[in-house]
């Protein structure tokens, strides 16, 4: 098998710790402590904490570490095992068992630990603080922000390995070899653009690279002008704990910057959560005020189709919720919005409706807004009837 068929980040992903790219320091402490955790030396933290945006290199240099050390590696994504049942059945399990592949031992990663969300995944952080105590294996835990006070006794057992953006001039390096192998000649301009606008993200450069390069032989600058600076995107509850904790309303603003949120959905986002992060009535009148002033500017955004004031509409809301705080920033819980949650589970509901709407307006020549009001409440009338007297 060529490996045609795969995305460039699989095809051409480094082969070995020395070809990691911008981390490979980061990638030496992992593999140092790794050895020292199987020699059983004295003062070996228990576990290791693999940390940093996404596209460092993190998953990567486990998979590497345990490549060249000979071991088993066994990955999961510790959001999908969040309970305590499930940690000791699934982690603990491998914790506990030796290599069933005649293997030096194994490796255990539980990545993306932040999707773990404290009191309703039902002592899965405990439980994996547990599991990293009593493994006979070493195990490393991925996360993209360490410092959430949830971790703190993670932090506390665990090897701290920091994983940083990647500079430019470092991606533009790797995106050369990238583009040998893939038989595509790319001009320095253009991989030089790829690389700014990934903002640090490796794996990012390379799926930009190749999309743009896809069916071409040669790619330059002219043809990279239409990349976007990538901002990180980030969960949302991140986001609301990153705007909510803002010193500015600038501050607060950027926060809702490289999300997959759309306006209307952030200032759903805050409004859920202007209750749980202020408990003082003064505080969330001040937060609400704020945000009733953004919401007004946003239906002035869609009525006059002035694009231009959605700046000046999220910095009233975000600026405006994060800055009614009184003293410092408190974590707490974030809740998903209720409005959102059920639109979700009405959604079949809703598109049959317009279903009948179009067929309505159609049939009679009118507007979907006409149907609505003037035509479907009577048919549902009538439909109702006629099932009462079926019945």
């Amino acid at each position: 098998m060529t490996g045609e068929g795969l995305p460039w980040t699989e095809r051409f992903k480094p082969a070995s710790l020395m070809e990691i790219v911008g981390n490979y320091a980061s990638a030496e402490q992992l593999l140092n402590w790794v050895k020292r955790s199987l020699e059983g030396g004295e003062g070996v933290k228990k576990g290791a904490m693999v940390y940093g945006p996404p596209g460092t290199g993190k998953t990567l240099s486990v998979e590497l570490v345990a490549k060249e050390l000979d071991l088993e590696l066994i990955e999961m994504n510790a959001s999908d095992f969040r309970t305590e049942e499930l940690v000791e059945k699934v982690a603990g399990g491998a914790a506990s068992q030796a290599s069933l592949f005649g293997r030096r031992g194994k490796l255990i990663f539980m990545d993306e630990i932040d999707g773990i969300s404290g009191r309703e995944d039902r002592g899965g952080l405990s439980s994996i603080i547990a599991t990293i105590r009593a493994s006979k294996h070493p195990v490393v835990v991925g996360a993209n922000d360490p410092w959430d006070p949830r971790f703190r006794g993670l932090r506390e057992i665990c090897e701290m390995i920091q994983f940083r953006r990647i500079r430019s001039q470092s991606i533009v390096v790797y995106l050369k070899k990238v583009a040998k192998k893939a038989g595509v000649t790319a001009t320095d301009g253009a991989l030089e653009r790829i690389a700014e606008f990934s903002n640090g993200d490796l794996r990012a450069a390379i799926n930009d690279f190749q999309m743009l390069a896809t069916g071409r032989q040669t790619l330059n600058e002219l043809e990279v002008r239409g990349l976007q600076f990538r901002v990180q995107e980030r969960g949302s509850f991140d986001v609301m704990k990153e705007l909510f904790s803002s010193k500015s309303a600038l501050e607060a603003k950027l926060a809702l910057e490289g999300t997959a949120m759309d306006p209307e959905m952030a200032l759903q986002w805050i409004n859920e959560n202007i209750p749980n992060q202020y408990q003082s009535p003064k505080e969330r009148a001040e937060a609400y005020d704020w945000l009733s002033r953004g919401d007004v500017f946003l239906g002035r955004v869609k009525r006059w189709q002035a694009w231009d004031l959605i700046g000046y509409a999220l910095e009233l809301a975000a600026g405006g919720a994060a800055l009614a705080k009184s003293g410092e920033y408190r974590f707490v819980k974030y809740s998903f919005p209720k409005r959102i949650s059920i639109m979700s589970q009405t959604k079949e509901e809703r598109g049959a409706k317009r279903e009948a709407l179009d067929l309505i307006a159609k049939a009679n020549h009118v507007s979907l807004k006409k149907a609505a009001f003037e035509y479907l409440p009577y048919i549902e009338i009538i439909s109702g009837v006629g099932t009462r007297r079926s019945a």
